[in-house]
C-alpha cells in the first residue's frame, strides 16, 4: 500500500511538473500568431519526420536483441521491438514503469531452461536494459562534448548556462554521484556477507547477480560493431527527424542541418527532467533555444517545438498501440 501511494505521489508531481511548464510556455503567447504559424506548415515534412522517428524504433529493438541473445538466443527481434514499443508507451503516462513492462514482456516471451525456469529472468533482462540506457547516455554525451568542442564559439555558453543550468548546480551533481556509488557498493558488500545468513537477503542477492549477469552481456554478444552502427543510425534519424520538422515551417529555412544537431541534442537533455514524455520540458527549452540563439519569436518557436514533440508522440502511441494489440491478440490464440 506504501509503494502504491509512494508511486501515485510521484505520478502526480510529474505530471504537475509536466502542466507547470506547459503552462509557462504558453502563457502570453499570441494565439492567432501560433495557430497561422500551424497553418503556414508544409505537412508532407511532418509526415517526413514521422518517419524518421520511427525507425529508430526498429533499429533498437534490432540493437537491444544483440544484448539478449547471450542470455536467451530463441528471443525474436520481434519481440525485442514490441517490448520497446510498448515500453514507450507506458511511459508517456507513468515515466520509467515502462521499463518493468519492457523486461516482463521479455521474460514472459524467453524459452526455458533445462530446470524450467525462464533463460531471460526478469532480472537478467533488467541488467541488459541499464546497459542499452547507460550507452544511450555515455554515446549522446561523448557527441556533444565533441559538437561544442568544434563549434563552442557558437553554442558552448548558450548551453552551459540556458541548458544546463548554472554552474553551482553542475558542481552539486558531480558532488552527489561519488556517494550514490559509494553508497551502492557499501549496500552490495552488505548484501553479499548476509547472503547466507538469512534466505531473504539470498533472494536479494540473488536478483543483483542476475542484473550484473545482464549487464556483462555486452561483452559476450557478438559483432560488437553492428551494435555502434545500429547506436548511430539510432541518433541519425533522431537528427533527421529534427530538421524534417524545420523544413516544415517555412520561417525557419535559414536554420542549417547543423542548428538542426543542436536542437536534436537539446531536445535530448529535456529527456532528463522527470515528466511524462517529455511534456512541458521538451516545450521549454526549444522555445528558448530558437529565441534566444536564433532571435525566433516564441508563437513560431511553440509551434516547432509543438510539431516536433506531438509528432513524435503520436508515432509513440501508433507503434506502441499496435505492439499492444498484437501482443493481446497473440497471447488470446494462445
Amino acid at each position: 500500500m506504501e509503494k502504491k501511494s509512494t508511486r501515485i505521489l510521484k505520478t502526480a508531481l510529474s505530471l504537475g511538473l509536466a502542466a507547470a511548464l506547459l503552462w509557462w510556455c504558453f502563457r502570453g503567447i499570441g494565439w492567432s500568431d501560433f495557430l497561422e504559424g500551424l497553418r503556414s506548415c508544409r505537412w508532407e515534412f511532418v509526415l517526413l519526420s514521422m518517419l524518421f522517428g520511427a525507425l529508430p524504433l526498429l533499429l533498437r529493438g534490432f540493437r537491444w536483441r544483440m544484448l539478449l541473445l547471450p542470455i536467451d538466443p530463441s528471443l525474436r527481434a520481434r519481440d525485442c521491438i514490441h517490448a520497446g514499443n510498448i515500453c514507450m508507451l507506458v511511459n508517456l503516462v507513468l515515466p520509467r514503469v515502462g521499463e518493468v513492462v519492457r523486461c516482463g514482456y521479455i521474460t514472459r516471451h524467453s524459452a526455458p531452461d533445462e530446470k524450467g525456469r525462464k533463460k531471460a529472468s526478469f532480472d537478467k533482462v533488467f541488467g541488459t536494459v541499464l546497459v542499452d540506457r547507460l550507452w544511450d547516455t555515455v554515446f549522446i554525451a561523448l557527441l556533444l562534448l565533441a559538437f561544442l568542442a568544434l563549434l563552442w564559439q557558437r553554442f558552448g555558453s548558450f548551453f552551459l548556462e540556458k541548458v544546463l543550468g548554472p554552474a553551482s548546480a553542475r558542481l552539486g551533481v558531480l558532488w552527489i554521484l561519488p556517494g550514490v556509488a559509494l553508497a551502492a557498493v557499501l549496500f552490495l558488500w552488505l548484501l553479499w556477507r548476509l547472503r547466507e545468513r538469512n534466505p531473504f537477503f539470498g533472494k536479494v542477492w540473488g536478483f543483483f547477480r542476475g542484473i550484473g549477469s545482464g549487464l556483462q552481456s555486452c561483452l559476450q554478444m557478438r559483432r560488437g560493431w553492428l551494435f555502434l552502427v545500429y547506436t548511430v543510425l539510432v541518433w541519425l534519424c533522431y537528427w533527421m527527424a529534427v530538421q524534417g520538422t524545420i523544413w516544415a515551417i517555412p520561417a525557419l529555412d535559414s536554420l542549417t542541418p547543423v542548428d538542426g544537431f543542436f536542437l536534436m541534442m537539446v531536445g535530448a537533455v529535456s529527456s532528463l527532467v522527470p515528466v511524462p514524455g517529455g511534456f512541458g520540458a521538451y516545450h521549454y527549452l526549444l522555445m528558448l533555444t530558437l529565441q534566444t540563439m536564433y532571435g525566433v519569436p516564441a508563437e513560431l518557436g511553440l509551434v516547432f517545438a509543438t510539431l516536433a514533440h506531438e509528432s513524435q508522440t503520436l508515432v509513440q502511441i501508433l507503434c506502441g498501440g499496435t505492439s499492444y494489440l498484437i501482443e493481446t491478440f497473440s497471447t488470446s490464440e494462445n
